[in-house]
C-alpha cells in the first residue's frame, strides 16, 4: 500500500516552535548566573559578604541610633544615620567593608592573620563616594597584634583618614608629618584606652587609591608601635560618622596578601597547596572598545579550587560584560572570580573566560596577573 505523504497542521507547528523557543530561552536563563540582589542591613553589628571574599558590616557600636547599609556587590552604602554624637569623643558607628578577622568574624578564605615578616607586599585598592551635610571622617583601618587573634581589640590600630569633614580629629594629637606611599600626611599619636593608635591624615580629600598596606606598617614598625614578628589581622575600609552620614559610600574595595615562599591569597585561599600558574591574555581592540579571552593554566601539582585571577586594568579601562567569570570591580585593581560550574583547575588543566570593555587614551594590556595570590607568568 502507498503511503500517503503527512501533513503539518500549521497551528501545531506554531505551537511546536514556540515552545521550542521557550525552552531554550528557559535553558540560557538556567545557565546565566544569578544577578545578586542588594541587601540592607539595620542590625548593630549585623554583616553579610561580598564577592566571596570580604565581610561587609554595619557596627553600629556608639550609638542607639537606627543605622542601615545597602551592601553593593563591590561595597556598601550608607541609607540612614540617625542621631548624632559630640565631636569631642568617639563616634557613632564604623560601617566597613573588610578582608581578615574582626571579633572572630572572619572574611571567606583569608590568609590573616599572618606574621609581618612572612608578608612581601599587600596591594589593595579602595573607592570613597563622599557627601557634605555630615561629620565624618573617611578610614582605612590596619590592625596589628603581637599574636594571631581573630577576636578582641588589637594591639595597634593604623588609621588612614582619605577625608574628613566637619571638626573632628584623630585620637592624641600630630607629632609631625610623613610621606609614605608617595603622598605626604599629618601624622597623629595616640591611645584610646583600649589600643595605640596611628593615624595618618590626608591634607585634602581623596577618592580613590590604590597602595600598599605594608608601606604604613613599616611606619608602625619604625616608631616602635609594632615589630616584624606581630601579625597583620585585619584590613577594613570605612567611615566613622558623628553627625548624619546618609549617602556615604564604599564603591569598589580590593585587598591581597602576598607572602614570600608560600603563596598568598586575594582574600580567599587555594585549597591543595601553593599555586602555579600561566596567563594568556588575548584582545580585540577597535576604537573606543575591546574584548579579551584569558585563559588561566594550572602548571603545578595541585588543584586550584575556587579560582579567583587579580590584575590590575590600565587607566581608562573599564569592564562593561563578561562571560565564564565575575569580574569586579569594574575599572582599576579587578579580580575574575569562578563561577559555579568552572571552580577548579586540575594540575596541567586550564580555565577560559572573556570580558568586553571600553577605554580611552591608548590601549595596553595589565602588565602582572595573580592567581589566589600567587604571581602567574604571562605567554
Amino acid at each position: 500500500m502507498r503511503l500517503l505523504p503527512h501533513r503539518i497542521n500549521p497551528a501545531r507547528g506554531l505551537l511546536g516552535a514556540l515552545l521550542a523557543t521557550l525552552a531554550l530561552i528557559a535553558a540560557a536563563l538556567a545557565s546565566a548566573p544569578a544577578a545578586r540582589a542588594d541587601t540592607q542591613i539595620c542590625e548593630t553589628f549585623g554583616s553579610t559578604t561580598i564577592q566571596g571574599r570580604y565581610v561587609v558590616q554595619n557596627n553600629r557600636w556608639g550609638t542607639s541610633a537606627a543605622q542601615c547599609i545597602t551592601v553593593t556587590d563591590s561595597g556598601f552604602r550608607i541609607n540612614r544615620a540617625d542621631g548624632s554624637v559630640p565631636t569631642n569623643g568617639a563616634p557613632k558607628s564604623y560601617p566597613s567593608v573588610y578582608n581578615g578577622c574582626h571579633y572572630t568574624n572572619c572574611s571567606p578564605g583569608t590568609a590573616l592573620p599572618a606574621r609581618l615578616d612572612t608578608i612581601s607586599s599587600a596591594p589593595t585598592s579602595i573607592s570613597y563616594s563622599y557627601v557634605s551635610d555630615a561629620v565624618y571622617d573617611a578610614a582605612y583601618d590596619i590592625w596589628l597584634d603581637p599574636t594571631p587573634r581573630k577576636d578582641g581589640v588589637n594591639r595597634t590600630e593604623i588609621m588612614i583618614w582619605f577625608n574628613k569633614v566637619g571638626p573632628v580629629q584623630p585620637v592624641g594629637s600630630q607629632t609631625g608629618t610623613a610621606t609614605v606611599a608617595g603622598r605626604s600626611w599629618q601624622v597623629w599619636t595616640g591611645n584610646n584606652g583600649s589600643n595605640d593608635v596611628l593615624s595618618f591624615v590626608a591634607p585634602s580629600a581623596i577618592g580613590s587609591w590604590s597602595f600598599d598596606v605594608m608601606d604604613f606598617v613599616k611606619q608602625a614598625v619604625s616608631r616602635q608601635m609594632a615589630a616584624n614578628n606581630w601579625y597583620l589581622t585585619s584590613i577594613q575600609a570605612g567611615f566613622e560618622p558623628w553627625q548624619n552620614g546618609t549617602g556615604l559610600a564604599v564603591t569598589s574595595f580590593s585587598s591581597e596578601i602576598r607572602t614570600g615562599g608560600s603563596g598568598g591569597d586575594n582574600g580567599g585561599g587555594t585549597p591543595g597547596g601553593q599555586t602555579a600558574c600561566a596567563v594568556t591574555y588575548a584582545t580585540n581592540v577597535w576604537s573606543g572598545g575591546f574584548t579579551t579571552d584569558v585563559t588561566v593554566r594550572n602548571t603545578g601539582s595541585a588543584p586550584v579550587d575556587g579560582w579567583r585571577l587579580a590584575f590590575t586594568l590600565p587607566s581608562g579601562q573599564r569592564v562593561t560584560s563578561a562571560w565564564n567569570a565575575t569580574v569586579t570591580p569594574s575599572s582599576g585593581a579587578v579580580t575574575a572570580s569562578a563561577l559555579a560550574h568552572n571552580t577548579r583547575i586540575a594540575p596541567g588543566g586550564s580555565q577560559t573566560f572573556g570580558f568586553q570593555g571600553s577605554y580611552s587614551g591608548a590601549f595596553a594590556a595589565p602588565s602582572a596577573f595573580t592567581l589566589n595570590g600567587t604571581a602567574c607568568t604571562t605567554a
